[in-house]
C-alpha cells in the first residue's frame, strides 16, 4: 500500500482507526492476528554453524574428494592447493554471513524500546513491541520513531533518516497527499519510519506498518535473505549436481 498517496481520512478508514486512538479490546484482536511490532532474526546461529554451512555444497565436497585422492596417490601439493581453495572459499562465506548476523542485530538495537501512544482518547507510554496498525503515535524531539507512520500532524518536525537512506541531513517532514506513487523512501514528506529519529519538533500519526512489514524489516529479510541464489549460483550448482554424476 502507498500510505503517502492517502490522504488522512482514508488511511483512518482503511485501517479502522480515529484520532482518539484505538480501544484495548481491538488492540488485543489486532496483536493476536498480525503478531509484535518486532524485527526477527529467523537464521540466529553460532559462529561455528555458520562456519561449517559453508562446506553444504555439492562442488565443495567434489573438491574434497579430489583432495583427498591426491594425498592417497602422494600428490600432496594439488591436495594442498584443493583445500586452500575450499578454505578460502568457506571463510569469505563465512564472513559474509557473519557481518549479516551482527547487522541484523545491530537492526534489532536500534529500535525504539518505549512509545507514546493515544488510545481510548488518552496519552499512553507503552512497549513498542505492542504497537499495532491503526495506533496513534506522537513524536516529539530525541525519539526514534517506533513503527512505519502515516503523519496526521507536524509542528516543525524533522527526520533523520540516515540509517534507512543514508541521507545525512534532517529531513522536513509534512502532512500533505503526494502524488507520486514511486516516490522513493527519501521522498515521502508525510511519512516516518521505523528506527529513524526525530532531530527537530513534533509530529502525531498513524501506525500503517509494524515489525517485518515495514521499511526497516524489509531490510532486515535482505540480511536474511542469503538461501535465495543468483541464476548464475544456480547454473553453478546444476553443473556441480552433472559433475558429481560424471565423477
Amino acid at each position: 500500500m502507498n500510505w503517502h498517496t492517502q490522504s488522512i481520512s482514508q488511511v483512518e478508514q482503511l485501517l479502522k482507526t480515529q484520532a482518539s486512538g484505538l480501544s484495548q479490546e481491538e488492540v488485543l484482536k489486532r496483536q493476536q492476528v498480525f503478531g509484535k511490532n518486532v524485527l526477527v532474526n529467523k537464521q540466529k546461529q553460532s559462529a561455528f554453524v555458520l562456519f561449517v554451512l559453508q562446506f553444504k555444497d555439492v562442488m565443495i565436497f567434489i573438491l574434497l574428494m579430489a583432495a583427498v585422492i591426491s594425498f592417497a596417490v602422494g600428490d600432496n601439493k594439488d591436495g594442498l592447493v584443493i583445500l586452500l581453495i575450499v578454505l578460502l572459499n568457506a571463510i569469505i562465506g563465512f564472513v559474509q554471513e557473519y557481518r549479516a548476523e551482527k547487522a541484523m542485530e545491530a537492526l534489532q538495537k536500534i529500535s525504539a524500546p518505549e512509545s507514546t501512544v493515544r488510545r481510548n482518547g488518552r496519552i499512553e507510554r507503552i512497549p513498542s513491541s505492542e504497537l499495532v496498525a491503526g495506533d496513534i503515535v506522537l513524536l516529539e524531539t530525541g525519539d526514534v520513531v517506533p513503527a512505519d507512520i502515516r503523519l496526521s500532524s507536524v509542528i516543525a518536525l524533522r527526520m533523520e533518516e540516515a540509517s534507512l537512506t543514508g541521507e545525512s541531513n534532517p529531513i522536513d517532514k509534512r502532512v500533505e497527499i503526494l502524488q507520486e506513487e514511486d516516490a522513493t523512501i527519501g521522498d515521502r514528506f508525510n511519512m516516518a519510519f521505523k528506527s529513524t529519529v526525530v532531530a527537530n519538533g513534533r509530529g502525531e500519526g498513524i501506525v500503517v506498518a509494524i515489525g517485518m512489514n515495514t521499511e526497516m524489516g524489509r531490510i532486515a529479510k535482505l540480511l536474511q535473505n542469503d538461501r535465495v541464489k543468483t541464476p548464475l549460483q544456480n547454473r553453478l550448482a546444476d553443473f556441480g549436481r552433472k559433475l558429481s554424476v560424471l565423477v
